[in-house]
């Protein structure tokens, strides 16, 4: 780790992590997009057809360079060795999804989401114990390692598959991301002293700047999509960091626009499948961001905005209840 060579105090690495993420994604999309496969257009999306030939999976590049910051930036150890291993494991799933010509079935991701799954709510649990804490009401809940790691494994889940389901819109899943990123690193920093940034805190950090990198080449018109690969990793992360925070449950409101746009989908395709119902969300177009296109005739940039800024505007809330 470079910061160990270096008397920093902790503003300058944060600042350093940031510019070596940044630097890093932005390289790493200029010199390697050109061999990333070409995404077919999605038959059945909004728009879907405007994607075809676009670069797809960049999330490799995305996920790539954030393990290399992470290894000059971020005190590693065994903990936090298993986590990077886990966003690999799920990057390269989603990679080889991509780039399949044959995509793989939902058993077969749903297999390994699985075992990411169980294994990082373990290690979760081993290295942080079953504590959670509600901001909002203001109660220590202690729970036992089984149904803690039972529902860490159901939240990992869903924020894999929500965050995977927004990739649908130029912009939007790196947006809202970002936004939740960012809400659950101040809740790392409410968690451990703000002068003592923790590993998942730079690595929380690292990852906004890994996005705004992508932001440049992906907004309306993007030139690139991170794919798969990289709407899995960042769901992963995402739901990791809420475990490390110790307020797990703040992924609800904190990441809600996630939820609603990608869980929504989820939510109906269950229902459709377990009660063979032909009227569930019959009017609805799922995911949300092809309701409010098509439904609604919202441009892709009105989407991007507006789910973005009503995260915001939760996300401040959220924030200023926590730390009242």
């Amino acid at each position: 780790m470079i910061f160990q060579l270096f008397a920093l105090n902790e503003s300058t690495k944060l600042l350093i992590s940031a510019i070596i993420s940044f630097v890093l994604t932005t390289g790493g999309i200029l010199g390697c997009s050109k061999f990333l496969p070409k995404d077919q257009g999605r038959e059945f999306a909004v728009n879907g057809a405007l994607s075809k030939g676009k670069a797809r999976g960049a999330g490799i590049i995305l996920i790539i360079a954030l393990m290399i910051a992470s290894v000059l930036c971020v005190p590693l150890n065994v903990e936090y060795i298993i986590y990077l291993a886990a966003i690999f494991i799920e990057m390269m799933s989603g990679y080889l999804d991509d780039a399949a010509k044959v995509p793989w079935g939902e058993l077969k991701k749903g297999l390994i989401d699985l075992a990411v799954a169980v294994g990082v709510s373990v290690t979760v649990y081993m290295f942080h114990g079953g504590s959670v804490f509600l901001p909002i009401l203001g109660l220590h809940l202690e729970i036992p390692a089984v149904v803690y790691i039972i529902l860490g494994v159901i939240l990992i889940w869903a924020s894999i598959n929500v965050t995977n389901c927004s990739d649908g819109v130029d912009g939007l899943c790196a947006s809202m991301s970002i936004v939740t990123l960012l809400s659950v690193f101040s809740l790392i920093i409410f968690k451990f002293d703000k002068h003592r940034p923790d590993s998942m805190m730079i690595l929380v950090w690292m990852s906004v700047f890994m996005l705004i990198a992508y932001l440049w080449f992906n907004c309306s018109p993007s030139r690139i999509l991170m794919g798969d690969a990289g709407s899995r990793a960042l769901g992963l992360l995402i739901a990791m960091a809420f475990m490390v925070s110790g307020m797990p449950f703040m992924f609800i409101p904190m990441a809600i626009m996630l939820i609603i746009d990608g869980g929504l989908g989820l939510l109906k395709l269950t229902v459709l499948r377990v009660t063979k119902s032909k009227t569930f969300m019959k009017n609805i177009r799922t995911p949300i961001h092809d309701h409010a296109r098509k439904n609604k005739s919202w441009s892709d940039t009105q989407v991007v905005t507006r789910f973005t800024m009503i995260q915001v505007l939760i996300s401040i809330i959220s924030i200023l209840l926590t730390f009242h």
